[in-house]
């Protein structure tokens, strides 16, 4: 097949996911062309059957914001002539829904649309009364719908009232890349006298709740030494900073900054931390999991049907920084209950494994393909 997939580019959970299927489809053998204003960031390093189409954006002070949304249009219609596409894939549904919608009116030759869902999309931004409309009309006028859990897939159902089949394919980590790997060097640096390790990754937005990492970090702390490893950057790293200096905590937390290669990291760490207020799925810590890193998170969105409490790690109810101290505390100091989780966590990982779910893509795909759109 060939498919054009359109992704935002940045550090986040769309993009990545949006990615790594693409350089997967294409070592099957699939043509893929990705479309975006920017090269996606895991997109790195020459892999044939890959390719990128820019959307090139003009400025006119006519108008006082970017269309991005026609001129995203217009790159699909411009690409999808010119390499004969199978179908679209975007990943979120405004804009990216929403322009395919409107390259496959201009093409009118029979391609085919897949929107898949991410989060935000529908849990913050579509629930805004100017998009509600254009949300809705995006998504059912998809061939095909894809959710990442079954929390998302409800959530969107209920908020849009909308009938239209939404395909569960949640998302996946490749097990081979990411996979404890010795690393020595990673935890003399950050923890030099043996202390345990803490760890977070995220785009730093308010939803995920860095500030809670912390103060979960700083209990922690007060009866298990330990270091804090902030992996990312985003609106709310300011705030965080602020946060470990008000806390005394500067010599204990360290903040990396956008990080390209995680397993080191994560392979270094003994527990990652997720006390997130919205996650559709969670796939920072299905990648700290790969590397047999249990999890502490909080009990929102499609982080229940991740990780298994109990066994892979524990989870509490947002906002719960005190109960998610505890059970980190307990864990860290049960070194027999901790080598259970850590096995669990990459056993639990392993059942995301790429290919078993790309394959789910590619049967949807040719799906999409025979059926007629509604």
């Amino acid at each position: 097949m060939k498919i054009g997939i359109v992704c935002y580019p940045t550090y986040g959970g769309s993009g990545v996911v949006a990615t790594e299927l693409g350089k997967a489809l294409a070592s099957k053998g699939h043509q893929i062309h990705f479309i975006s204003y920017a090269l996606p960031m895991r997109l790195d390093g020459f892999q044939g059957d890959i390719y990128y189409h820019e959307v090139e954006m003009a400025s006119y002070p006519l108008f006082e914001f970017p269309l991005y949304t026609p001129a995203l249009a217009s790159k699909m219609v411009e690409v999808a002539r010119f390499e004969k596409l199978d179908l679209i894939h975007a990943h979120y549904a405004v804009p990216h829904a929403t322009s395919a919608y409107l390259a496959r009116e201009i093409l009118d030759n029979g391609i085919k649309i897949v929107t898949t869902l991410h989060g935000t999309d529908i849990t913050l931004v579509g629930l805004e009364p100017s998009f509600l409309p254009v949300m809705k009309f995006s998504i059912e006028q998809s061939d095909g719908v894809t959710a990442v859990s079954r929390f998302l897939k409800e959530k969107t159902l209920t908020n849009y009232g909308i009938e239209k089949e939404i395909r569960v394919i949640p998302n996946f980590v490749d097990i081979e890349k990411y996979k404890r790997i010795e690393c020595d060097e990673v935890r003399e640096k950050f923890a030099p006298r043996g202390e345990r390790i803490l760890v977070h990754t995220s785009n730093f937005r308010a939803v995920k709740r860095v500030t809670d990492v912390i103060r979960i970090f700083h209990e922690v702390r007060k009866s298990i030494p330990s270091k804090l490893i902030l992996a990312g950057d985003g609106p709310d790293r300011s705030n965080c900073e602020i946060l470990v200096r008000e806390l005394g905590l500067k010599d204990e937390v360290r903040f990396l900054g956008k990080q390209h290669d995680l397993v080191p990291i994560l392979s270094a760490s003994d527990l990652f931390l997720m006390p997130s207020q919205s996650e559709s799925f969670g796939l920072s810590a299905l990648e700290a999991m790969s590397c047999g890193v249990p999890v502490i998170s909080s009990s929102v969105g499609g982080l229940p049907e991740l990780q298994v409490h109990g066994q892979t790690g524990y989870i509490a109810e947002f906002g719960d920084v005190i109960r998610m101290a505890k059970y980190a505390t307990e864990l860290l100091s049960n070194d027999q209950r901790y080598r259970m989780f850590a096995r669990a966590a990459r056993a639990r990982a392993e059942e995301f494994e790429c290919h078993k779910i790309v394959n789910r893509y590619e049967e949807y795909y040719q799906e999409c393909l025979v059926a007629e759109h509604a």
